[in-house]
């Protein structure tokens, strides 16, 4: 096969065939080349369709308020809880402490 060509509603392809002609006492075989112009079914260009993944079990939920409630409260009850130099201390661990539970609490 060598090129499609298209003209209009139909497809013809360019084909090579070959055929061999047997000999006999007097004569040599040869074979018999020739190229053709047959018509084929069109195919249609593939028009560029982006993957999307598989979302059925995909957890959608997000925790954004839950941890950001959480870390206040949890900043706050750190800061109850300690004293003096362990304030320095105690609110961040509050803050980390009540962002993770926070998160949970919210569904994450």
């Amino acid at each position: 096969m060598v090129a499609k060509r298209t003209s209009g509603a139909r497809c013809f392809e360019e084909v090579w065939r070959e055929e061999y002609v047997p000999g006999n006492y007097n004569r040599r075989g040869y074979v018999r080349r020739w190229q053709e112009r047959v018509r084929v079914p069109c195919r249609r260009t593939a028009r560029y369709q982006p993957h999307t993944p598989y979302r059925e079990n995909q957890d959608n939920n997000s925790c954004i308020e839950g941890s950001v409630i959480g870390g206040l409260l949890g900043a706050a009850g750190g800061a109850a809880l300690s004293r003096d130099e362990g304030l320095f201390i105690g609110i961040p661990l509050g803050i980390v402490g009540g962002a993770l539970i926070g998160c949970q609490v919210d569904g994450g």
